[in-house]
């Protein structure tokens, strides 16, 4: 059983060949050695799969063989491809009929059909009309305060209980249930007004025909009994819609291959040209055949000009001498063709007509016009081109602007009409509907109408459009719905719309239980005690009292006490606390939506919070996982440079180079504005000789990224050898493509073209060439015409070899205008270099290796570009091996693959692109400081290995220093083995993982960082359920993982297993329909706004224009809602213990009867006026720092990542806190009431219930808005008026409340009659008032004193250096005092005024902070609001850095974030007058003897800005060298003296004092400190 599996794979394929004999993990570090092994590790996975396909061979052999079997590629596939996912998909298989009747296994007696499908009308809101009531009341009561509260409304209905006013109690559950009814219901109605617009969008199905797949009448039992909807009607919508376009005059007209609409496809058909079992001829592209492509050869003119490759490869080379008799060809006549019958004979009543979403069917036949949206899942029945492809845009599934190609089957493919499809008849057997974007199969079975037996063609993934693509440059496509509605596959990967709780709120749930248990157990003992009592007979009570008691027996008495009790003690569990968070809550997502620094001028819209009550799990997100393209990227590709022949072209600087150089701290680094500023120059010198040398039509200037004068230099010199190089180079671009030309506008704009391809890269470097001088002008049927530095060429296209995945190259074979047949080639430098000739020159390999590890290291997504020439004998016997393998029924794709490979070798190098894919504005700043923040990244992309790992590095993610592991495997025994190995190299290093609270975020201590890279297939095993555990440890060890080729719901699972796994907070971004499922499954999700809407911004919690809002959102709001909602929570709940334990004191003076200590007034109006706003405006608008020193310093936010700020431990403090203050208003007044109190001026005595419980009631109302007070970090105006307001109301109620007459809503009693008369002019009441207040405040006001000046947090800190200190100076920002303002430049501060758009050298500033290791002092003493728990502290004496101190920066202890983040201070570097670099003081000689080791005297004068003059700056900008070169790698431009960039933005400078001025004579002209 075991003994096949002890067999391991040959050595050269062996999946765990990259772990050591110590079973460690190898680990890569730079970019290009990242890529070269992502690259190979795909080619051995691609090995190993062929080696199991061929070792299973002997278990298919052995199987049956159908029936019916026809040859080629369709019948291989429809075999085999269904049978194999049907064992793992769930679900049955669906037969969808067109003109067929229904079996008798699918028909009821009636024919009916017995299968019912979900309806094409999708739903994302979570409520109706119908069951918003009953299931928003259902999830209310899902809170168990909420059920408290009803039970004790519900109490209070009964008089026995004694409440006061039960319809009054009855009001703050319903404000509470309707207000969040109502914020629930407006946050869904917007889901539910998207939701229409789709539905009743627009589409043409065919009408008039029967569906068999439907029944006659589908509706549902109760339409039926209402008789609306009747089948056949045409309902209001659909009504409208025709009206409406009737009036613009719509109409339909359909012509196949090109009539109306020039199809520019070059994509070859040939894969499936045995689809019904003919014998079809070798055909080129569009269908011609190799008669044709020779005969083609003379009436093309012959160009010689310009040589694309050298001379003595043109000898030889004549007319093609094969004779081509052998090939024989059949063509079938039109009766035989597919699917279409022409002897049917059918009625014609078919028409097209216009319907809505919502109506379409499984089994409808519909037709897709050009920029019109994809309504359901449908397979491709055929297309206005003339091979049957079709284009799409998927921009709203996974945010790419690319477009796909899609084909329609061979059976259909002559569909055009509606008499076609209604003599047209088939079957399409379906597998069940699943959530693999990437899979489909299917089978297509029909009878061919001439000879009457039975074929069927496979039906995949390449056929079948999905909901929510746009259709581009394709005039029609008729299709089949196959799923609708919730089967459809992007809305199974998207799932139900979930209801999110925040962190604290579930939290609040546990504070709530606790509470209700005290209060259950002081209910008890009163109930038990007045029960006991009840029972004594010799008592006053007994005597005085009689008739009193609810019942007779002692027991019921006792569970009437109880219940009472549970009523005047209610507020331990506030109510009003969730009005207070609704109300809080609101107002932060109002200062979100406000925020101008979140505002996206291009979608004029700021940050559009959609649901308000998770804001505070904004401060505690630990692992952000976002999108790749579209989020992190623009998805627009710039050709920044190239290498033609060892010689490398283009000065543009990438945002990597440029993050590397800050991150080295290397003072020389390009100033953004000045590298644009530069690079213009440099563009326009470029175009002028261009221009000089040649006439570009179609140059498009602006589009121009390849900035290199030397290029046109060398362009210019036609004389040297590399001229001919670079033309064969850019020629190689401008052909070997499957790019369409598109002119927008023909006649006003005749050379204006833009490219569409599938993918970006494609469209980049043939841009980059048209821009250079080489134009991709268009494709003709067999023909791509071109431009060569002003002259036309034309080349006959012959082949295409297309790019996958697997291949990781492209080839296209064409015939040149002077005969030769040449192949180009471009891919993955890897895979053409294992195909190079032998002759190539190693200098010139190795120079060309170089330069690609240059890009990669660079950020750059490179390609190798070769060419060989092919002989014709050569040619067509290949040609004759390939059309072979493309016929080949067994193993095609391993056929093929040999058969391409027969040709694709003895390249010769022309040379490598280096593409960059433009990350979004302040993308890696953003990334940086998320770091900084302890927060982990995650990238979850559809995308492949290598495009992931060159954006990582592009956008700071993956560092060069990083230990990065990739994961690649096909089994889960492999997956598990390299997850180990990669858990043992960490080990390793940095010891046994741990999950301690206190150590997430940063890394403490950490020597090396590591980054795991993991493809789709090893995530698949990675997260069952054995392995996952394993993979989850490995994750959360690393600072970074990439995931690559996912599913989506494979990204929901990965968040899933981290959030649930780790028990972390997770946030997920995205921007495309493919994001959906992960930012629902994410505590907390985000969608980035898109031109045209986005699915993934309706789906989300927050919806913003870029990702670098992101650390706004996060830091400064995140952190302010997480710290402002713990405040307010612990401050409620002692404001409420304090209240009702004072009630509880009084207890045993009244025999525990549940006697109310205050006036009813004040027990309603407590939480109501007295005391709500101050806490209320300390969950608004309190600031513990300032937004700008909360990005300066995002260290501090690893407090909400590690959940200190609300702990039960703080809870607890707060609690005992407001014990302790209950007993002090109640005793003191009860101590200064037992001493005797002098009589009132009116004579009254001060002695009745009123008068004392209104002194308690002020002590504890004074008390609780002081003790608020003391625990408010920001004062404002609003925070004073609130304050003291609060209490002068209580005071003004006191007065207005003492006139009132007997009778009233409050009280049926006189005792608060004159209370004002009786209280207010007794020294005693205020005395008494005033010392309680101060006793029960003091041990708080002590405690916060100690720990803010002995136990100080790093917030604490950098308060008081933004109050006291001088950190407003030191970041740029005014005093509110003119007079605290010094006088300085501050053009020469750092800007924090545009927080999301400064420089990258700006947040050189940032790196000044670092935490330190706790103090003994912390980890022996425990607070209230750390619990305990160690703080990341800040050295006092630890200020910002002297950025005029030239000495080395050593932190004062390690730090607890990565190294990579905390590496020394690099040593000075000194800029001599030359302009040279060095970090070595120069010798200066002297004007007397000295030591020769004194280093130079640095001037005390600030340093000037000088005027930008780029006319005395040289020509060029010079870029880093080549790292072999020898040189050190400085991003600069030539010496132009000290730049602003040096000492300008981003750093602080002193003063000019008078007596430098003064002492002009001593400036210093040596070299400047940089």
């Amino acid at each position: 059983m075991s003994f096949f599996k002890r067999h391991s794979p040959p050595s050269d394929i062996d999946e765990n060949d990259t772990i050591d004999p110590q079973l460690r993990l190898r680990t890569v570090r730079t970019a290009a050695s990242t890529i070269s092994e992502s690259v190979r590790s795909e080619i051995k996975a691609l090995k190993r799969r062929r080696a199991t396909q061929k070792r299973s061979l002997f278990s298919r052999k052995n199987a049956k063989k159908p029936k019916t079997s026809e040859p080629g590629a369709s019948t291989a596939q429809s075999d085999e491809a269904p049978s194999t996912p049907q064992s793992r998909i769930s679900g049955a298989r669906r037969n969808i009929y067109v003109n067929q009747p229904l079996s008798a296994m699918e028909a009821d007696q009636h024919g009916e059909p017995l299968a019912r499908y979900a309806r094409n009308k999708v739903r994302t809101s979570r409520y109706t009309l119908f069951t918003f009531l009953p299931k928003n009341l259902f999830e209310q009561f899902h809170r168990i305060a909420n059920i408290y509260f009803l039970a004790l409304v519900i109490f209070q209905f009964f008089s026995v209980f004694g409440a006061a006013s039960p319809e009054t109690a009855a009001l703050p559950l319903l404000f509470i249930l309707v207000v969040t009814a109502v914020k629930d219901g407006v946050e869904d109605y917007r889901r539910a007004k998207l939701d229409e617009e789709v539905n009743t969008s627009a589409v043409t199905r065919l009408g008039q025909w029967r569906n068999v797949n439907q029944a006659l009448d589908p509706r549902p039992w109760y339409q039926r009994l209402l008789h609306i909807n009747a089948p056949g009607k045409i309902t209001r919508g659909v009504q409208k819609l025709r009206e409406k376009e009737a009036g613009e005059g719509k109409q339909i007209v359909l012509s196949k291959g090109g009539e109306d609409r020039v199809s520019m496809s070059t994509t070859d058909m040939n894969d499936s040209i045995t689809a019904f079992g003919g014998s079809h001829p070798p055909t080129g592209a569009g269908g011609r055949q190799l008669d044709d492509i020779e005969s083609s050869i003379g009436s093309v003119e012959l160009h010689t000009y310009p040589p694309g490759l050298p001379e003595n490869e043109l000898e030889g080379w004549g007319q093609p001498s094969m004779s081509l008799s052998s090939y024989a060809q059949s063509s079938p006549s039109r009766s035989s063709l597919g699917v279409v019958d022409w002897s049917r004979r059918v009625n014609g009543t078919a028409r097209w007509e216009r319907t809505l979403w919502k109506k379409l069917e499984v089994g409808d036949i519909v037709l897709l016009r050009d920029d019109e949206q994809v309504p359901a899942d449908i397979v491709v029945l055929s297309t206005s081109d003339a091979d049957g492809l079709c284009y799409l845009e998927t921009k709203n599934l996974d945010g790419e602007t690319n477009l796909k190609v899609r084909k329609a089957l061979r059976a259909t493919a002559s569909l055009s009409s509606e008499e076609d499809i209604e003599k047209s008849s088939f079957v399409l057997d379906s597998e069940p509907p699943h959530q693999n974007l990437y899979v489909y199969n299917g089978v297509l079975r029909y009878t061919d109408a001439a000879t009457r037996e039975p074929r069927r063609e496979g039906v995949t993934i390449n056929e079948l459009l999905l909901r929510g693509c746009t259709v581009r440059n394709t005039a029609w496509i008729i299709g089949l719905v196959v799923f609708t509605g919730q089967d459809t596959k992007i809305y199974l990967n998207g799932g139900q719309t979930p209801s999110k709780q925040s962190k604290i709120a579930k939290e609040t749930n546990f504070n709530v239980i606790v509470n209700f248990l005290f209060l259950v157990i002081i209910c008890s003992i009163s109930a038990t005690i007045n029960g006991v009592m009840d029972g004594q007979t010799a008592t006053s009570t007994y005597v005085y009292e009689q008739g009193v008691e609810p019942t007779s027996s002692n027991v019921l008495n006792a569970l009437v006490t109880f219940v009472s009790c549970l009523i005047a003690f209610q507020n331990i569990v506030p109510v009003s606390l969730f009005i207070s968070i609704e109300i809080v809550k609101t107002i932060q997502a109002y200062f979100i939506a406000q925020d101008l620094d979140m505002y996206y001028k291009p979608f004029d819209s700021t940050c559009v919070p959609k649901n308000w009550g998770i804001s505070d799990d904004l401060g505690q997100i630990e692992y952000v996982f976002s999108d790749k393209t579209g989020t992190l990227t623009q998805n627009v590709m710039e050709f920044q440079k190239c290498s033609v022949r060892g010689v490398i072209y283009g000065e543009g600087v990438t945002e990597a180079q440029r993050g590397a150089a800050t991150r080295e701290g290397r003072a020389d680094t390009v100033a953004p504005e000045e590298l644009t500023e530069k690079l213009a120059l440099l563009k326009d010198t470029m175009v002028a000789k261009l221009t000089k040398l040649f006439k570009n039509r179609y140059m498009q200037v602006d589009k121009l990224t390849l900035v290199s004068p030397k290029l046109a230099e060398d362009l210019a010199d036609r004389s040297t050898e590399q001229y001919s190089h670079i033309v064969a180079f850019f020629r190689a671009l401008a052909v070997c493509h499957s790019v369409l030309a598109d002119k927008p506008e023909p006649q006003e704009q005749p050379y204006h073209l833009e490219y569409k391809a599938e993918s970006p890269d494609e469209a980049a470097l043939v841009g980059a060439a048209r821009d250079v001088g080489f134009p991709f002008v268009g494709k003709h049927k067999d023909t791509i015409d071109i431009e060569v530095l002003g002259q036309p060429e034309r080349f006959t296209h012959i082949k295409t070899l297309e790019f996958t995945s697997t291949r990781k190259r492209m080839s296209v074979i064409v015939r040149a205008s002077d005969g030769r047949i040449i192949l180009y080639c471009k891919g993955a430098d890897t895979v053409i270099y294992e195909r190079l000739a032998a002759d190539v020159d190693p200098a010139l390999k190795e120079k060309t290796t170089k330069d690609m590890d240059f890009f990669a290291n660079g950020g750059l997504r490179t390609l190798c570009v070769g060419y060989r020439v092919l002989a014709e004998d050569e040619f067509f016997g290949w040609l004759r091996t390939y059309e072979a393998a493309q016929s080949t029924v067994d193993n095609r794709d391993e056929a093929i693959e040999s058969a391409a490979a027969e040709v694709e070798h003895s390249l010769q190098i022309l040379g490598a692109t280096a593409l960059e894919d433009k990350l979004q504005e302040g993308v890696p700043e953003a990334i940086e400081m998320l770091h900084r923040a302890g927060i982990k990244l995650w990238i979850l992309t559809g995308d492949k290995l290598q495009t992931a790992i060159e954006i990582g590095f592009s956008c700071n993610l993956l560092k060069q220093d990083m230990e990065i592991m990739i994961l690649s495997s096909d089994s889960p025994e492999g997956t598990l083995a390299q997850i180990e190995a990669g858990l043992n190299k960490i080990a390793s290093i940095l010891g046994p993982p741990t999950s301690k609270t206190m150590e997430r975020g940063f890394i403490s201590g950490a020597k090396v960082s590591f980054a795991v890279v993991i493809d789709g297939d090893t995530l698949r095993h990675a997260l069952t359920p054995d392995i996952k555990p394993l993979f989850l440890n490995l994750g959360t060890q690393c600072e970074t993982v990439v995931c690559c080729r996912v599913s989506p719901a494979q990204k929901a699972l990965t968040v899933k297993l981290v959030k649930e796994g780790r028990k972390a907070m997770t946030l997920a971004i995205g921007d495309g329909a493919n994001d959906v499922a992960m930012i629902q499954e994410a505590n907390v999700g985000c969608g980035l706004l898109g031109h045209e809407g986005s699915q993934a911004a309706m789906s989300a919690d927050y919806a913003f224009g870029q990702f670098r809002f992101l650390t706004k959102l996060l830091l400064v709001h995140g952190r302010w809602s997480y710290q402002r909602i713990a405040d307010m929570h612990s401050n409620f709940f002692y404001k409420n213990v304090i209240w009702t334990l004072a009630m509880f004191w009084f207890m045993p003076f009244c025999y525990f009867d549940a006697t109310y200590l205050y006036d009813y007034s004040f027990i309603l109006f407590y939480n109501l006026l007295f005391t709500s706003l101050p806490v209320i405006v300390l969950g608004s608008f309190d600031q513990d720092i300032n937004a700008k020193a909360a990005l300066a310093f995002p260290q501090l936010y690893v407090r909400g990542i590690r959940g200190l700020e609300y702990t039960r431990t703080k809870f607890w403090f707060y609690m005992l806190d407001g014990l302790y203050q209950s007993a002090v208003v109640f005793f003191i007044p009860y101590l200064v009431w037992q001493l005797g109190l002098a009589v009132a001026s009116n004579g009254k005595g001060v002695d009745s219930l009123a008068d004392f419980g209104t002194t308690v009631a002020v002590a504890a109302i004074f008390a609780a808005n002081t003790y608020v007070g003391l625990n408010t970090h920001y004062w404002t105006s609003i925070t004073w008026v609130v304050s003291i307001g609060s209490s002068l109301v209580m005071i003004l109620w006191i007065v207005i409340y003492s006139f009132f007459p007997v009778n009233t809503f409050f009280s049926n009693t006189d005792g608060f009659i004159d209370e004002v008369e009786i209280l207010f002019p007794n020294v005693t009441f205020w005395a008494t008032i005033v010392f309680s207040v101060l006793v029960a405040l003091a041990p708080r006001f002590v405690t916060k004193f100690f720990k803010s000046t002995y136990m100080p947090l790093d917030k604490d800190i950098v308060r008081e250096m933004w109050v006291g200190g001088d950190l407003k100076d030191r970041l740029g920002i005014r005093h509110r005092k003119e007079s605290k303002n010094k006088h300085i430049d501050l053009e020469t501060a750092p800007m924090f005024r545009e927080p999301h758009a400064r420089s990258v050298s700006e947040l050189a500033l940032q790196h000044g902070y670092e935490p330190t290791v706790p103090r003994s002092l912390a980890s022996d003493r425990k607070s209230p609001d750390d619990n305990g728990a160690d703080a990341i502290e800040l050295v006092p004496q630890a200020t910002l850095p002297n950025p005029h101190d030239t000495g080395d920066v050593v932190s004062p202890s390690p730090s607890y974030y990565s190294v990579s983040n905390t590496s020394p201070t690099p040593h000075s570097l000194y800029q001599y007058p030359s302009g040279e670099i060095s970090n070595h003081a120069p010798f200066v000689a002297p004007s007397r003897p000295h030591s020769p080791s004194r280093e130079p005297p640095v001037p005390k004068s600030a340093y000037s800005r000088p005027s930008r003059d780029w006319s005395q700056s040289p020509s060029r900008l010079q870029t880093p060298p080549h790292p072999h070169s020898g040189q050190q790698p400085l991003v600069q431009l030539q010496p132009e003296g000290l730049h602003d960039y040096d000492a300008g933005e981003g750093r602080y400078r002193p003063e000019q004092s008078d007596q430098d001025q003064a002492d002009s004579s001593l400036a210093w002209t040596g070299p400047r400190v940089l």
